[in-house]
Parts: C-alpha cells; sequence; structure tokens
C-alpha cells in the first residue's frame, strides 16, 4: 500500500486542526474514547457542535490556547492508501518546525481562512513548500460556510493566490483549489451540495487519486551505503554485499557504477530484497546490492551510474533555515550530515537573508537567528559528493549539528 505523507499549513484560527480532525472523523479513524473526549470536551466548553481540533492539538499548552505549536504526525488509512500528515504550526516564530514537517512530505495542504483571503502567513507556508519542492499542494480554502459558500469569494482568493504563484521559482508544483468547510464537512472527504458551482474533487479525493509518479522527484539514482553485509557463514562464506535505500532512479544489475569517494568502477552483479532477487531496484527501495569486482566499499560511500555523477567538492552554497536560539555567524564551524556522511564545516560568507513572504532579500546581515532563511557558503574538511536540491532532494540536502551540544541547529538545501 502506498504511503503519502502531508504538510499542512494555516495561519491562526484557519482551521487546520479542525480539518485534520473532520478527515480523522469521517474516514471513521478516531477511536471510540477519543471520540468520546471530544464530545465529552465540546459539551463542556458549550459547543452545539463537535471540537475537532481536539483531536490533534495534543499539548496542553495547545489546547489551552487553541493553538499548534509543536509538528505532530497523524496517522490514518484508507482501503487505497496509507497517510501520514504532518500537523505543523503556522506562526511565524515556529517557521523552523514548518521546514521540519514538510521537510520529508510529498504533498501539501495549505488553509485560507475564506473571510480573510491570501495574508502575509499564506505567502510564508507558500514560499516553504516551494523552497522544499513539494509537488502538489492543495489550497483548501476554508469555512465556506461563513461566506454563505460564495463562488465570487472562492474566485477573488484564488485569483491572489495565482499572483503570489506568479513569484514560485519552482514551476513543476501541482496547485489545486478546492472550497471547504472543515466544521461541517463540506468538500473534505464527502462532497457537499452546498459548492454546485464546484465540480473537482473532494479533498480526500484528490489524495486518493495521486499517483507516486506525480509526486516524487525524479533525479539521477543514488545509492548511499548504510551498512556492509558479511555474514561469513557456510552458506554465504565470500558474500558482501552493500545495504542501503535507492534514491531519485533505478538501478539495474549489469549497471555499470562508480563507488565514492574512491572513483573505483565495477558492475551491479546481484539485487537483493531480504532471499529474493530483484533485476531492478525502483527509487525509494531498501536493497542490498552485490558488484562484479572486490572493492572497497564502506558506510557513507556512494554508488552512482557512471555517466550520472554528482558534484564532489569540499565547498557548497545552500539555502539554510536556521532552528537554533544561538546565531550562526562567519567563521563558526558545525558538523554536515548529508545522507549517512558526517563532514566539519566552517561558515565561509553569508551573502543574504531571503525574506520568506517574497518581499525580497536582507543583504546587511551578521548573522541568523532563529527562523531565518538565508544564503550560506560552506567550506568543508573533506570533500562530499551532492546534487543541487533542485535535482535531488534526498542528496541535495543536509543538516547542520552543533559540535559542542550536539543539537540539529539547521537544515539546508544546497544551490
Amino acid at each position: 500500500m502506498d504511503v503519502l505523507k502531508i504538510a499542512t499549513a494555516g495561519s491562526v484560527d484557519d482551521g487546520k486542526s479542525t480539518l485534520i480532525g473532520r478527515i480523522l472523523y469521517d474516514t471513521k479513524s478516531l477511536t471510540s474514547d477519543k471520540l468520546e473526549a471530544i464530545e465529552k470536551t465540546s459539551k463542556s466548553k458549550g459547543y452545539d457542535y463537535l471540537d475537532f481540533s481536539l483531536a490533534t492539538d495534543g499539548l496542553v499548552a495547545e489546547r489551552e490556547q487553541g493553538i499548534t505549536i509543536d509538528v505532530a504526525h497523524i496517522y490514518f488509512s484508507t482501503a487505497k492508501k496509507s497517510y501520514i500528515i504532518a500537523d505543523t504550526p503556522g506562526h511565524v516564530e515556529y517557521t523552523r518546525n514548518m521546514v521540519t514537517g514538510a521537510s520529508t512530505s510529498q504533498a501539501a495542504i495549505i488553509l485560507i481562512d475564506a473571510r480573510k483571503g491570501v495574508i502575509e502567513q499564506t505567502n510564508r507556508h507558500f514560499f516553504i513548500n516551494n523552497l522544499l519542492r513539494i509537488k502538489d499542494v492543495v489550497v483548501a480554502i476554508n469555512k465556506m460556510d461563513l461566506v454563505d459558500y460564495s463562488e465570487e469569494t472562492y474566485n477573488a482568493i484564488k485569483a491572489d493566490f495565482q499572483e503570489l504563484m506568479a513569484k514560485r521559482d519552482y514551476q513543476d508544483q501541482k496547485i489545486t483549489f478546492i472550497p471547504v468547510s472543515a466544521l461541517k464537512g463540506d468538500n473534505v472527504v464527502n462532497k457537499t451540495d452546498k459548492t454546485p458551482w464546484y465540480t473537482g474533487p473532494t479533498l480526500l479525493e484528490h489524495f486518493e487519486a495521486l499517483d507516486r509518479k506525480d509526486i516524487f522527484n525524479v533525479g539521477t539514482p543514488r545509492f548511499p551505503v548504510q551498512y556492509v553485509i558479511r555474514p561469513k557463514t557456510e552458506d554465504f562464506h565470500d558474500f558482501r554485499g552493500f545495504a542501503g535505500k535507492v534514491y531519485g532512479g533505478e538501478l539495474s544489475v549489469g549497471d555499470e557504477v562508480v563507488a565514492l569517494p574512491s572513483q573505483t568502477r565495477s558492475k551491479i552483479k546481484e539485487i537483493y530484497f531480504h532471499d529474493k532477487k530483484y533485476q531492478t531496484a525502483s527509487r525509494r527501495s531498501s536493497v542490498t546490492i552485490t558488484l562484479e569486482d572486490e572493492i572497497n566499499i564502506s558506510r557513507g560511500d556512494m554508488l552512482v551510474k557512471v555517466d550520472e555523477m554528482p558534484t564532489i567538492e569540499k565547498q557548497f552554497t545552500a539555502t539554510i533555515s536556521w532552528m537554533d536560539s544561538n546565531k550562526l555567524t562567519t567563521g563558526k564551524k558545525y558538523v554536515v550530515q548529508h545522507g549517512v556522511n558526517k563532514v566539519l564545516a566552517k561558515v565561509d560568507n553569508i551573502h543574504h537573508k531571503i525574506n520568506p513572504d517574497y518581499s525580497g532579500i536582507d543583504s546587511d546581515v551578521d548573522g541568523l537567528g532563529m527562523n531565518d532563511i538565508a544564503q550560506v557558503t560552506f567550506k568543508l574538511n573533506k570533500p562530499i559528493f551532492y546534487d543541487k536540491f533542485k535535482d535531488h532532494r534526498t542528496n541535495g540536502s543536509f543538516i547542520l549539528i552543533d559540535t559542542q551540544t550536539n543539537s540539529t541547529v539547521g537544515a539546508g538545501f544546497i544551490s
């Protein structure tokens, strides 16, 4: 069964948690005790409806303030797919949480309050989805019940958002507009007769119809080695296999490959998944590969096709999302974790900060504070093998680790 991860983004009181709760309720994914708790709490607050936001706002501080702070992952399934929803906060001070939630997602929902339309936060949410190269974005225009399901209001918001779309630099995104009411359940899981002017799918129907090939960014095949398998048993005395996950494309038996960083060539002899042999390893499959030649490969090395080499350098420039309370400044040293590889890096230059509301850049910058996004150049103590993020989401991204605290302090996307 396909697994689809969806990031959600919305401003305060756009109804994001309510939307997710509604999806869980209408797909019968809420347990009876959870539903009972929602009914009881809704009644105690004097509501004449079920407050579905209670299904997702997990922290006490969130429930009391009626907002989302942390990234929560919500799981549910239909007959066709399994879903993971990353419920991310919409506030400006939680930009880092939004980046974290969206970084591993294949699709996204951006919520807009039909009464407020496109606001500054909407720009920020779309910017992050664009930055992270999320291919399928649904703009859910919520609270249609509060504007009498007005087609005119829906079209005006759609036109405003299309102006925003003109500013993006990632053109492969598919944007779908859906009018919904999370509270009433209109066009979320089930179609409503209150928007006869809308003939498209419901929110869930849209995601159910998504094909894997439409949501994963196609790139060149990359196989970072996670583990070298040497059983040394009677049956497999000389077996030497390399375990890992294929990213970006396919690898097949007979393909001529290069092992990095040694740049030694060989051919793929066998591809195993557990005890079964396959002719081809498709992208995102976890397999064990054997080679025709005995070459020295260890964890952190990478297998690539001979004619599809990545960049191998000791320096790169990347867009950084800074997540720490301590500032990033020129000259500071961090550990760059790129896949399974870790290298020491020094901040060589902070070029400019990027305003995530599409209002331009700020070149007068001496450091990065929490939630800042900027263009930064790093120098490394040894080469890494990378692709540009726009060409390869996995091999073009990394995290920054503080050398003293071992905390993850930033996420980077190589440009």
